[in-house]
């Protein structure tokens, strides 16, 4: 597993002190990113910025959501979101909030939020870190 993270961080330039998640994965798919941006990095970092501005607003949309309505489209925002960027973890978890599918369940859902916050906390540092200038 070290073998195939590391050839992946030679390939695409990642260096090894760049924080990754807590079981050693790295957050963002820089292929995935890549791919969708024509290997742009100024369109990449752009696009990065945007989701990690909207990211807090979705989690407090999670946070104070009155209605299951509410839960759905912030988790549902969320999933699609990390998707279309490439962080996996957050998509995830997006997609585990929106199959709760509503508030009904406070513990679940506070539960979820807080690995939600973890996931977009371990994602933001890992973004800041590789697109330092």
């Amino acid at each position: 597993m070290a073998q195939v993270q590391q050839k992946n961080d030679v390939q695409f330039g990642i260096e090894a002190a760049l924080p990754n998640t807590k079981d050693g994965k790295v957050p963002l798919d820089h292929a995935h990113l890549s791919r969708y941006t024509l290997s742009d990095k100024g369109l990449e970092l752009e696009i990065l910025r945007l989701f990690l501005a909207q990211i807090p607003l979705t989690i407090e949309s999670l946070k104070f959501a009155s209605m299951d309505k509410d839960w759905v489209i912030a988790a549902h925002t969320l999933k699609g979101s990390a998707r279309a960027v490439g962080i996996g973890r957050l998509a995830e978890l997006g997609l585990e909030a929106e199959q709760l599918g509503g508030i009904g369940d406070n513990e679940a859902c506070s539960c979820l939020i807080v690995k939600i916050e973890a996931a977009a906390g371990e994602a933001e540092a890992y973004i800041k870190s590789h697109y330092a200038a």
